[in-house]
C-alpha cells in the first residue's frame, strides 16, 4: 500500500499547488504582472485563518468567505496604487514585466516585515480535522482531504468562469492580445485589474487551505512564489488548465521523489522536471509558441 500512499499524497499536494498557481497566471497571464510578492499573500493569509482559528474560534472553512473577498479588495488596490503608474509608463510588456519585478521585490519585503514584526520568525500551526481516513487500505489525514477537494471545487469554478461567462471571454481576450481587445471594445485596464484582485482571492484561498495542515512562518513565502512559477511557467503562462496539470505533476514528483529518494531531493526533482518540461515544450504544456 506504499505505493498508494506516495500516490494519494502526491494529488493532494498537487491540488493544493495548482489552485497556488492559478492565481499568478492570472496576474502574470492577464495583467503582465510579474508578483514577486505573491508567496508573502499566501503566508498572510495562512495567519488569517490561524488568528481567526485561535483566536476567535471561526472554522477555516468559513475563513475563506471572509479571507478571499478581503484580499480580492486589497489586491485590486494594490493594482490600482502601485502597478496601474506601471502600466501606464511601460512602452511594452516586457518593460512593465521588469517593472513590476522591480516593484514587487519591494513590496515583497514590505510584506514580510510586516508579518515578522507581528508574529516573528516562530512557525505556527493549528490543528483542524487531523483526522486519519482510509482510502484504498491507506491513511490520509481529513484536513488535507479537505484542502484538495476545496481547491479542486475552486479551480472548476474559476474554469467555469473563464469559459463559460462574458466576463471570462474578456479576461482571456485581454490574456491573448491586449491591442486587439481593445479594437473590441473590451475595457483592458479595467480586466486587468479584475484578473489581479481575482489572483489574490485565490492567492488568499490557498493559504487558508495550506494552514490547515502545514506549520509556517512569516519568511516562507518565497517557498510558494518559486513553486507557482514554476508551475505557471511549466503548464503555459495565463492557461488555467495548465497550471492545474503541471501542479498536479509537480505534487505527484514530489511525493515520489520523497517516498523512493529523499525528501532532501524533492526541489532538485523540481528543476529536474522543469527543464525537462521546457526542453520538451518551451512554452509550457498548454502554452503556445510565439509566432
Amino acid at each position: 500500500m506504499f505505493i498508494v500512499d506516495v500516490v494519494l499524497s502526491g494529488l493532494v499536494l498537487g491540488g493544493i499547488y495548482a489552485l497556488i498557481a492559478m492565481g499568478l497566471t492570472l496576474q502574470y497571464g492577464v495583467a503582465r504582472i510579474m508578483n514577486l510578492a505573491y508567496g508573502e499573500f499566501t503566508i498572510a493569509a495562512c495567519f488569517a485563518a490561524y488568528v481567526l482559528f485561535t483566536v476567535s474560534g471561526v472554522n477555516p472553512i468559513i475563513a475563506l468567505a471572509v479571507a478571499m473577498p478581503a484580499s480580492f479588495v486589497i489586491n485590486w488596490l494594490v493594482y490600482a496604487i502601485f502597478m496601474t503608474p506601471l502600466v501606464k509608463r511601460a512602452p511594452d510588456a516586457g518593460a512593465l514585466e521588469v517593472d513590476s519585478i522591480l516593484a514587487t521585490f519591494g513590496l515583497l519585503f514590505v510584506v514580510q516585515g510586516v508579518l515578522l514584526v507581528i508574529f516573528g520568525g516562530t512557525y505556527f500551526s493549528y490543528s483542524y480535522l487531523a483526522v486519519p481516513v482510509q482510502i484504498l487500505g491507506s491513511a490520509v489525514a481529513l484536513n488535507r482531504l479537505l484542502a484538495a477537494g476545496i481547491a479542486l471545487a475552486i479551480a472548476l469554478a474559476l474554469y467555469l468562469l473563464l469559459m463559460k461567462t462574458r466576463m471570462g471571454t474578456a479576461v482571456r481576450a485581454v490574456a491573448v492580445n491586449p491591442a486587439s481587445a481593445r479594437l473590441v471594445g473590451i475595457d483592458t485596464a479595467r480586466y486587468a485589474a479584475f484578473a489581479f484582485a481575482l489572483g489574490g482571492a485565490l492567492v488568499a484561498a490557498s493559504g487558508v487551505l495550506v494552514s490547515m495542515f502545514f506549520t509556517f512562518n512569516a519568511s516562507m513565502g518565497v517557498v510558494f512564489t518559486m513553486k507557482a512559477l514554476i508551475i505557471v511557467i511549466m503548464g503555459g503562462v495565463g492557461n488555467v488548465l495548465g497550471a492545474l496539470a503541471a501542479g498536479l505533476i509537480l505534487g505527484l514528483a514530489e511525493a515520489l521523489s520523497a517516498g523512493f529518494l529523499d525528501s532532501g531531493l524533492t526541489m532538485a526533482v523540481n528543476f529536474a522536471l522543469f527543464l525537462a518540461i521546457l526542453l520538451w515544450r518551451p512554452a509550457g504544456l498548454f502554452g503556445k509558441r510565439a509566432r
